[in-house]
């Protein structure tokens, strides 16, 4: 598996301004889609995917963000949606959605966050986990003993007190509300 350096980020790369004279931590985020997708709707709040990046990775060096979601093929809005997610920094792992037989869509991908989390660890000095699933509590502890600092960014309602009790720093995803949101263009006052 070949990883992104900083300087093989494309021009038209989230982050013009970080140099990695400037950025000497190297951060592997990932992003569990429908855990993002849900604390939105609580928050009530229209997430920029491009000042999310710039947020979780706070002057870091990038070395890779990835999104995890389940995905309905004929959505025309999210396969756009993830095109271009795909074209401005971020690795797309995209799994079919399942009907249970309660009516509710799910594609479970916890086993691909695992894995990229150990694999990707190797490269890295922190990752930013955006998820709240105590099923990533082990990944997240061997991580952690391989001296990687795991972050984890979520809800508190909505992130398992084990993942929160493993992890070496939590930070409540509302508190960075400011810092996420699309911004809405300013009406213009009439002269």
């Amino acid at each position: 598996m070949q990883l992104v350096s900083r300087s093989s980020l494309p021009a038209h790369s989230p982050f013009p301004n970080l140099s990695q004279s400037e950025a000497t931590e190297r951060v592997v985020i990932l992003i569990d889609g429908a855990n993002l997708f849900y604390a939105a709707m609580q928050l009530g709040l229209e997430i920029d995917y491009t000042r999310l990046l710039h947020c979780l990775a706070k002057g870091r060096s990038l070395v890779r963000a990835y999104f995890y979601t389940g995905v309905d093929r004929s959505n025309d809005k999210q396969q756009r949606f993830l095109l271009w997610m795909r074209h401005n920094g971020y690795r797309v792992v995209a799994k079919d959605l399942i009907q249970h037989p309660d009516g509710s869509k799910k594609a479970d991908l916890n086993i691909e966050m695992a894995v990229d989390m150990l694999t990707l660890s190797q490269h890295c000095d922190r990752i930013v986990l955006l998820s709240g699933t105590g099923d990533l509590t082990y990944a997240v502890d061997h991580v952690a003993y391989r001296g990687v600092q795991v972050e984890v960014v979520s809800l508190p309602t909505m992130t398992s007190d084990s993942l929160i009790n493993v992890c070496d720093r939590f930070v409540d995803l509302s508190k960075l509300k400011s810092e996420i949101e699309k911004l809405r263009p300013q009406a213009r006052i009439p002269d």
